[in-house]
């Protein structure tokens, strides 16, 4: 089970290209400046089953997925699920923005396990001191993308290379 405020299809802001973006409720970092501060209880979401989230994200074919909140990382068990079935099923990129730091995510088993599944994380918190409209996918300088399947193989930070022509 998940609690979501809402699935948008066919998004552009949430990573690039079309994507169904999953956003989760519950954050416990209350970010100041979050443009989405209505997703920090987790009862403000509906809650749904896993298998029926995996649905609505599988009917487009074509778009990629985006995990946003609130934060995912809250509901670490939920979104593993979701992950790995639709990594099972299908080609599909995985986005996951996150205000945990990706070291930190390490370090807690749960969180680490849906790692396996990301292809691009969005870490770190939102500060509005250090905002930045011209950056690409985040919403602060200190908040970087990265390249998970690299990261975890190389054993450190790997950043994500965005190339639009790809």
């Amino acid at each position: 089970m998940l609690s979501v405020l809402a699935i948008v299809e066919d998004t552009t802001v949430d990573g690039p290209g079309f994507r169904t973006a999953i956003y989760a409720a519950g954050c416990p970092n209350h970010c100041p400046g979050c443009h989405n501060p209505e997703s920090w209880e987790i009862t403000r979401g509906t809650w749904m089953e896993t298998e029926e989230v995996v649905a609505r994200v599988m009917a487009d074919e074509f778009a990629n997925v985006t995990f946003s909140g609130g934060d995912p990382m809250f509901q670490p068990e939920g979104f593993t699920e979701v992950a790995a079935a639709i990594k099972a099923r299908s080609q599909k990129t995985i986005w996951c923005y996150t205000g945990y730091r990706y070291e930190e995510l390490l370090r807690h088993p749960q969180q680490a396990h849906l790692l396996r599944y990301i292809d691009v994380l969005v870490d770190g918190p939102f500060v509005q001191a250090l905002r930045d409209e011209s950056l690409l996918f985040r919403g602060s300088s200190n908040q970087r993308l990265i390249d998970v399947p690299a990261s975890l193989q190389a054993g450190e930070v790997v950043l994500f290379r965005y190339d639009p022509y790809l």
